[in-house]
């Protein structure tokens, strides 16, 4: 699977959401998501939201592994300010 393909399952499943996907052998990928669906939970919670649009691909091992950041967009803006 290509990283511009988890990218789109991710933004079509989180409304209004942002998502940047890297990924070299296409099966391990990195993510960082920002989405205000985010707001009011937990980091579990937002990584959840975010599994839930890519379960079928990590069911059936087309995505293998998949490491996830999640921001709302206040908490994306303050990161890119402090990094």
């Amino acid at each position: 699977m290509r990283p511009d393909t988890i990218k789109q399952l991710i933004e079509a499943g989180l409304h209004s959401s942002s998502a940047l996907v890297e990924g070299d052998d296409g099966r391990h990928f990195n993510a960082v998501v920002i989405s205000p669906e985010f707001s009011g939970k937990n980091r579990v919670q937002k990584q959840q939201l975010v599994y839930a649009t890519l379960k079928e691909h990590i069911a059936d091992g087309t995505i293998h592994a998949i490491s996830i950041k999640t921001f709302t967009p206040e908490e994306w803006q303050q990161y890119k300010e402090h990094k």
